[in-house]
């Protein structure tokens, strides 16, 4: 289940984030922490099912296109799913309000999700 961030999750969120290699920095970790906490625009999600165990950030390029930035999963957990399902949260959270699209750093993932959608069909 897709849960909005709130800042008592700030030690989780950070964790699973760190993740990510370009967030690997713990300034650029704490900036974009920040960032999800102070700009309208970025909207950093949880996943959880007993646990927390994957994030995932959006942000409004425009009013009706939405970029995921960022997408995690806690290694123990991977493989099974859990990201393909954020992403497909995320798309039916704006799927009224706005395109979602990934940035550089989540493309190849987001099409690696598209592909196993249309594998299934």
């Amino acid at each position: 289940m897709l849960i909005r961030y709130k800042k008592n999750f700030e030690k989780i969120a950070m964790g699973l984030l760190s993740f990510m290699p370009e967030e690997k920095d713990v300034k650029k970790l704490q900036h974009t922490i920040k960032e999800y906490d102070l700009n309208p625009n970025w909207h950093l999600y949880l996943w959880k099912e007993e646990d927390i165990l994957g994030a995932v950030g959006v942000y409004f390029e425009t009013e009706d296109c939405a970029v995921i930035q960022h997408i995690t999963v806690n290694p123990s957990h991977r493989n099974s799913g859990i990201g393909k399902k954020m992403v497909q949260a995320v798309k039916e959270l704006y799927k009224d309000r706005a395109d979602v699209k990934p940035d550089e750093f989540t493309k190849a993932f987001l099409e690696k999700c598209e592909m196993h959608t249309d594998e299934e069909d």
